[in-house]
């Protein structure tokens, strides 16, 4: 491995997000490779794009500036991209320079995809199942809907003058952190950051145990860390 190894593959129900893993190092040697990389998937029509730094041991500010340098672009045809499994030492450098102001981070792959799945407005309630296959003939990814579901019977007509559409619930148990907290934050939002834990420690969420820091840490990625910020959120649903 010259400094760095990428690989390309699909991910999603629609096989529309590139999912890019890296092995290695992102600095002023590597990072012009980085680059190329994500101008030929934008040029391959995707613009759905994840990066898995699980087996990056170092980013420089050079390596840094490939992806801040590319976001406005990719966001403004309508995409984005997201960096997921970050190692600590990675991430600690990330946050001290504030780069998690301007790009979306999480802490596995799924949860990116789902969060690209929902901006799309797919049910990710549905079963999916998921296998990865790089480009470079590797293992790679690929989305494999689940069976059509038996005819359903027909439903009585709704009574006149009654609105016939009840919009679906989604189980929260199923979504990805980050929209738990937007849900959470809905319901109440004056709690802070220790309540939404406890809150996330319900049945509602699956019991879902989460550490405070890195709650703190995605309220700030969707601009909720303050009450203010929160309530504003809340007016505006």
């Amino acid at each position: 491995m010259e400094g760095i190894e990428i690989s390309i593959g699909r991910v999603g129900a629609r096989r529309d997000i590139a999912l890019l893993r890296v092995k290695g190092y992102i600095d002023t040697q590597t990072c012009g490779k980085m680059l190329n990389v994500i101008t030929q998937v934008l040029q391959d029509g995707a613009h759905h794009i994840i990066v898995d730094m699980g087996q990056v041991n170092y980013v420089s500010s050079a390596g840094w500036g490939v992806f801040v340098g590319e976001i406005k672009g990719i966001r403004e045809s309508g995409g984005d991209l997201k960096i997921v499994q970050m190692l600590p030492e990675v991430n600690e450098v990330f946050e001290m320079l504030e780069f998690n102001r301007i790009l979306a981070s999480y802490d596995n792959i799924e949860e990116a995809i789902d969060d690209f799945d929902l901006s799309i407005g797919l049910d990710i309630t549905k079963s999916i199942s998921r296998t990865y296959r790089a480009d470079n003939g590797g293992s790679s990814t690929e989305a494999v809907a689940p069976p059509a579901p038996p005819p359903r019977k027909p439903e009585k007509s709704p009574a006149k003058g009654r609105k016939s559409f009840v919009k679906p619930k989604i189980d929260a148990r199923v979504l990805p952190l980050s929209e738990q907290i937007k849900i959470a934050v809905i319901e109440d939002p004056i709690q802070g950051a220790l309540k939404i834990k406890k809150t996330l420690d319900t049945e509602k969420y699956g019991f879902k145990k989460v550490g405070y820091f890195k709650i703190l840490r995605t309220l700030r990625k969707l601009n909720l860390e303050t009450k203010e910020k929160r309530i504003r959120f809340y007016r505006s649903r």
